[in-house]
């Protein structure tokens, strides 16, 4: 019993079941947004909601391609939705949040070959080449 708890209670169980649950609720959130904002402005401008009717026929064979034009707006606005509302902001998030550690005041590149050397060096050990002293 014990080990089985220590399972459940695992860190990455744990947090890979609330990524999921929160996963769901913005599924939710995506299809709702969808189905009563996106889909009315689209009949707005297209003049029908629901394109699942359109249909044609060849040789007695019934093709439904408006189901398939359904679920490719839906793909499409649901991807749309997720870049611009969840992927552009996080990345902007990330982007600010991060920063470029500072330069190790014991190293300096040699002007001649690019290599690190200690910056009290004054000739280089890679290619043997006076460098300035560091200031």
């Amino acid at each position: 019993m014990k080990d089985f708890k220590e399972f459940l209670l695992r860190g990455n169980l744990v947090e890979m079941a609330v990524g999921i649950v929160i996963g769901l609720a913005f599924t939710a959130v995506v299809a709702a947004l969808v189905a009563d904002l996106i889909t009315p402005l689209i009949a707005a401008i297209g003049g029908k909601p629901d394109f699942s009717g359109l249909s044609f026929t060849i040789n007695k064979s019934h093709f439904l391609y408006g189901s398939f034009f359904n679920a490719l707006i839906s793909f499409v606005v649901i991807a749309a939705v997720v870049f611009y509302f969840v992927v552009k902001p996080v990345n902007a998030l990330v982007e600010r949040r991060q920063s470029e550690p500072p330069p190790d005041p014991s190293v300096k590149r040699c002007p001649h070959c690019l290599s690190e050397i200690p910056a009290a060096a004054v000739a280089c050990a890679y290619c043997t080449r006076d460098v300035p002293a560091a200031t």
